[in-house]
C-alpha cells in the first residue's frame, strides 16, 4: 500500500541519514589508508530481496547505487538475529566483482521478521595472492588474485565464526589491517540496525515496509522521465583499453544504446571476448548488473541532479551481455582489474548518450591514472608496510557550460587523495612532486580538466610498486563537439636520468633506494572548438601554469603579448588554424588504428570469434591482429579480407576442430 508523499519524503530523508551514519561509522573506525583516506567503501540498506533503497552521497564509493544483494542473500539457508554474512568471491552471486572488495550483509529483524538488510563493502588493500595488493593485469586466473570467501556467516548470533576469520587473516599480507577494517564494517552495519529500528519506532513497521518499496518506485519514475526526454534512436560508441596483454594489442568494449520511450537497452554484443588478463567484468549475464550501469546512473544524475539514487534507477535499462565476453566472462577468468574496464565502460556510456544530448553532457573524463600501492620495509622500525599511497586521478571532461574540474577524478572522484604528509609518515618513500600535469587537458571551447602527476623516491631495497589501472598510454580520452582529445598517461622510472625507462602499462615492479617513479594520468577531453575559446581564458590558463605559451598559440590560436593577448594577431592566427572538425576527436593514435580496423572489419572479427569456443577466442583475436598487421606492413599491402584471413588462421590449428565438435 502506497504511503502519502509527505511521509515518503520524510522517510526518504531518514533512510539516507541512516546510510550516511553507517558510512561515518566505517570512515571513522577503519584502519587502512585506502578506506579511511581514499574512501573506497560503501554502506547501504536493502529490501529483504536485496535491492538497495538507501545509500550515502557524502562518503564512500558512488559506483554501487544500483547494487542488488539478492543472490548472496538467497545463498544463506537461514538467518538469525545477530548474524552477519560475508563474501569476496566474484563468482559467488556476482555481488563482489573482485577479491579485494569484501561485502557484508546483516539481517535486521522486527518481531521475528526480516524487514531489511544493512550492507556494505570495503576494498581491502591486500587479500593475498600472487602480487602485493592482490591485483595486476598480468594475472590470468581468479585463483591468483587472493583468498576467496564464498557467502558464509562471519558472525552467528553475535559471535564471530573464528574458523572463517582465521582462514581469512592467515592468507593476507597485513592481517591486522584487514582485521581492523572488518571490525569497522561490522560496526557500520550495527549502526544501520539501530537506525532502522529507530525508524520503525517512529513510522511503524507497515509504513516502513511499504515506504522502502515506494522509494524504489519513486526513483524509477524519476529515471523514466529523464530517459523519455531524450530522442529515441540507436547510438553506437566503442572505446579501447590500450593493452589486454603484454603484446600491446587493444581490447574493445562496444555499446549499442537503444532508447525507446522511457526505457533503454545496452547491447554489448560486439565487445571483445574475455581476456587472458584480469580486466574482465564478472556479471553472470545479469541484465541489470550494477557494474554495467554505473555510467547510466551518472548520466541520469547529470541530466537531473534531483534524481533519488537507489536500485529503482536501474529498472529503466536492460543489458545484453553475451557469455564468454569481457562483460560476462566464464570462470576462472581473472577479474581483479575490472576497475579499469568499468571506468572505460562508463566513458563509453557517456560517449553514447552525448550523441542524444550533446548540449547537456560533457566530453570524456580522464583515465589511465593508477591506484598506487607500495610494499616495502620501514628502515626505522623494520616493520613491513603494504599501503595505498593514493589514486593518480585526472580531470573531468569539458562540458557545455564550463571547463572540466582539474584533477578531480571525475567519475572516480569518490576516491580521495592521500595527503603527502600521511604518505611520508606511514610509507618509506619521499614525495618529490604532487600536482597538476601541464598541457594535459584536451583543448576546447571549454577545456578538459588537467590530470594529476606524482613523483616519489624509494628509500628501502626491494620496494615493490603496484600501479593498478594503468591505461591510456596508447589511446586518449576523447573530445566532443569539435573539442580535442586529452594527453596520454605517463609512467617512468628514473625520469631525466641516463637510466630512464618508459614503463608503459607495467603495473608491478621492484625498485630500490634512490629510484624515482614518475606517474601521470591521461588528460580529459575538451568540449567545443578550441578556436572559439575566450582568449582571456587562455591567458589565465597560461598565467596559472595550466597551458604553456607554445600550446596557447598551437592549440587555441592565441598570440600572447605583455601578459595579455594581441587581438589582431590572434584573430589572424585563428583564421589560419581553422579547419573542419569531427563530432569526436579520438587522437591520432586511435585514428590510425581504426583506419585499418574499421567498424565493419571489427564487426566481422567479433562475429567470427563468437562462433569459436571461449577458450580459443582470445588467442585467435591476437593471431588476427598480428596477421593483419604483418599484411599491412608488407610491400603488397593487405591481400585478404578479414573473413578470409580468419579462415586461413583457423585452418592452421587442426586441434580447434575437436573443440568445434
Amino acid at each position: 500500500m502506497a504511503i502519502d508523499k509527505i511521509t515518503l519524503e520524510i522517510l526518504k530523508n531518514h533512510c539516507c541519514a541512516a546510510a550516511e551514519s553507517m558510512a561515518y561509522t566505517l570512515y571513522r573506525t577503519a584502519h587502512s589508508t585506502f578506506v579511511k583516506e581514499t574512501e573506497d567503501f560503501t554502506t547501504g540498506l536493502t529490501t529483504p530481496d536485496g535491492f538497495t533503497f538507501a545509500t550515502p552521497t557524502e562518503l564512500g564509493a558512488t559506483w554501487f547505487v544500483g547494487m542488488n544483494y539478492g543472490n548472496v542473500i538467497q545463498s544463506i539457508d537461514d538467518y538469525e538475529d545477530g548474524d552477519i554474512c560475508i563474501t569476496n568471491d566474484p563468482y559467488s552471486g556476482f555481488v563482489c566483482t573482485h577479491t579485494p572488495d569484501m561485502h557484508i550483509w546483516k539481517p535486521i529483524f522486527h518481531e521475528g521478521e526480516i524487514v531489511c538488510f544493512a550492507v556494505g563493502h570495503i576494498h581491502n588493500t591486500d587479500v593475498g595472492g600472487a602480487v602485493p595488493a592482490s591485483l595486476s593485469r598480468t594475472l590470468s586466473e581468479v585463483h591468483q588474485e587472493g583468498i576467496r570467501i564464498p557467502p558464509t556467516k562471519i558472525m552467528r548470533g553475535g559471535e564471530f565464526n573464528k574458523d572463517v576469520l582465521d582462514i581469512l587473516l592467515t592468507n593476507v599480507r597485513m592481517p591486522e589491517q584487514n582485521w581492523g577494517d572488518l571490525k569497522a564494517q561490522i560496526a557500520a552495519v550495527h549502526t544501520g540496525d539501530r537506525r532502522v529500528k529507530e525508524m520503525i519506532a517512529k513510522f511503524g513497521a507497515d509504513t516502513f515496509r511499504d515506504g522502502i518499496e515506494d522509494l524504489l518506485d519513486y526513483a524509477e519514475t524519476q529515471a523514466r522521465a529523464i530517459i523519455a526526454d531524450l530522442p529515441d534512436g540507436e547510438y553506437f560508441f566503442a572505446d579501447y583499453m590500450d593493452e589486454d596483454a603484454v603484446d600491446g594489442w587493444p581490447c574493445r568494449i562496444a555499446l549499442n544504446l537503444i532508447i525507446e520511450g522511457d526505457s533503454c537497452t545496452f547491447d554489448f554484443s560486439t565487445s571483445d571476448p574475455q581476456l587472458e588478463s584480469s580486466m574482465n567484468i564478472p556479471t553472470g549475464g545479469e541484465e541489470r548488473h550494477v557494474m554495467m550501469l554505473v555510467g547510466l546512473v551518472y548520466v541520469l544524475y547529470t541530466l537531473d541532479p534531483t534524481l533519488f539514487l537507489n536500485s529503482g534507477v536501474t529498472r529503466v535499462c536492460r543489458c545484453i551481455l553475451p557469455k564468454g565476453t569481457i562483460v560476462n566472462p566464464e570462470f576462472p577468468a581473472a577479474v581483479g582489474m575490472r576497475t579499469l574496464s568499468s571506468m572505460r565502460l562508463q566513458e563509453i556510456t557517456f560517449g553514447a548518450f552525448v550523441q542524444a544530448a550533446p548540449d547537456r553532457l560533457p566530453a570524456s573524463p580522464c583515465s589511465g591514472g593508477p591506484i598506487m600501492n607500495v610494499n616495502s620495509v620501514d628502515n626505522r622500525s623494520g616493520r613491513r608496510v603494504v599501503a595505498s599511497i593514493g589514486p593518480i586521478s585526472g580531470g573531468a571532461g569539458g562540458n557545455p557550460m564550463e571547463d572540466g574540474a582539474e584533477g578531480s577524478g571525475a567519475n572516480g572522484s569518490f576516491l580521495k587523495n592521500t595527503p603527502v604528509e600521511i604518505n611520508e609518515a606511514e610509507v618509506p618513500i619521499k614525495l618529490l612532486r604532487y600536482g597538476l600535469a601541464q598541457n594535459s587537458g584536451g583543448p576546447g571551447k571549454h577545456r578538459g580538466g588537467l590530470a594529476t602527476e606524482m613523483r616519489f623516491q624509494a628509500s628501502s631495497p626491494n620496494t615493490k610498486i603496484t600501479a593498478r589501472n594503468r591505461d591510456r598510454t596508447r589511446f586518449r580520452s576523447w573530445g566532443v563537439m569539435h573539442g580535442n582529445a586529452g594527453t596520454n598517461s605517463v609512467f617512468l622510472l628514473n625520469p631525466g636520468s641516463n637510466h630512464e625507462v618508459n614503463l608503459g602499462n607495467t603495473d608491478v615492479l621492484t625498485i630500490g633506494p634512490g629510484d624515482v617513479i614518475h606517474v601521470a594520468a591521461g588528460g580529459s577531453g575538451g568540449w567545443g572548438d578550441p578556436l572559439e575559446r575566450d582568449p582571456a581564458a587562455v591567458v589565465r590558463d597560461v598565467q596559472a601554469g595550466f597551458v604553456t605559451p607554445e600550446k596557447a598559440a598551437e592549440d587555441y590560436g592565441v598570440v600572447l603579448e605583455n601578459g595579455s593577448f594581441d587581438a589582431a594577431a590572434t584573430e589572424a592566427r585563428r583564421r589560419d588554424l581553422a579547419r573542419e572538425r569531427g563530432f569526436y576527436d579520438f587522437g591520432p593514435e586511435r585514428n590510425a588504428f581504426e583506419a585499418l580496423w574499421t567498424e565493419d572489419n571489427y564487426r566481422d572479427l567479433t562475429e567470427l570469434l563468437e562462433g569459436m569456443p571461449v577458450h580459443w577466442r582470445f588467442f585467435l583475436k591476437h593471431r588476427m591482429f598480428e596477421a593483419v598487421a604483418d599484411d599491412t606492413d608488407s610491400e603488397a599491402g593487405p591481400t585478404l579480407s578479414i573473413r578470409e584471413r580468419f579462415e586461413k588462421i583457423v585452418s592452421e590449428y587442426p586441434e580447434l576442430s575437436h573443440s568445434l565438435g
